[in-house]
């Protein structure tokens, strides 16, 4: 997806927000499967929340060429 051009301080805001989301997500996902035996399979959740971050980060990712 092409992203128009943003100004650069809007972007930077922007993409600091975002990857303090997808942050967020990684510790999310970190603490559920924390709390799950080893032997037991991670719940859904946690792959959502990995999901999450990886898609936040690529978006961040595409204001780099907005600016």
């Amino acid at each position: 997806m092409k992203i128009p051009h943003v100004e650069p301080t809007v972007a930077s805001l922007l993409r600091a927000r975002l990857l303090e989301l997808a942050r967020h997500q990684d510790e999310l996902a970190a603490d559920q499967a924390a709390t799950t035996p080893y032997w037991k399979p991670q719940p859904p959740t946690v792959h959502g929340h990995r999901s999450a971050a990886d898609a936040l980060r690529a978006e961040a990712d595409l204001l780099l060429d907005a600016c």
